[in-house]
């Protein structure tokens, strides 16, 4: 584990059976209901590997990434570094560094910089259904949001 690893909500059973196969970078940050599936035991239905064999796979996660809520990561993947994963995200093979990946089966959507321009334009008011900040929601008066 990487110095600076977040993990908002953890399950205690969200780095599956084999822990130690998952390699989390520097200033990972993981959210709620995350899960890291380390094993696929779909090879249980087979009598000939039913008692000895269950493959298995690494995860590693590179320095500066988000996961969103409910991701789920399956055996042998690598997320680089400076990655974003959308929520409800199944991230089934490997996502090139500086992306942002979405989807069942996650797809890498646009770069990080294209990301990282869409939030400035959210400052620069030019996305109104967005909040430039969390505080300037938190303003907002519950009673007349639905007015």
């Amino acid at each position: 584990m990487g110095e600076d690893v977040q993990i908002y909500g953890g399950d205690p059973n969200m780095f599956s059976t084999e822990p130690w196969l998952i390699t989390l970078g520097n200033n990972t940050h993981i959210t709620d209901e995350v899960k890291f599936i380390t094993h696929d035991g779909g090879t249980l239905i087979f009598p000939e590997f039913k008692n000895d064999y269950i493959l298995t796979g690494k995860i590693t996660i590179g320095s500066n990434t988000y996961i969103g809520t409910r991701t789920i990561i399956l055996p042998g993947v690598t997320i680089g570094e400076n990655c974003i994963i959308g929520a409800g995200s199944v991230v089934a093979s490997d996502i090139p560094n500086n992306s942002v990946a979405v989807g069942v089966p996650a797809k890498v959507k646009r770069t990080t910089n294209e990301y990282a321009g869409k939030i400035r334009k959210v400052r620069n008011g030019e996305y109104p259904q967005y909040f430039e900040s969390i505080e300037a929601a938190r303003k907002l008066d519950p009673l007349k949001r639905y007015e």
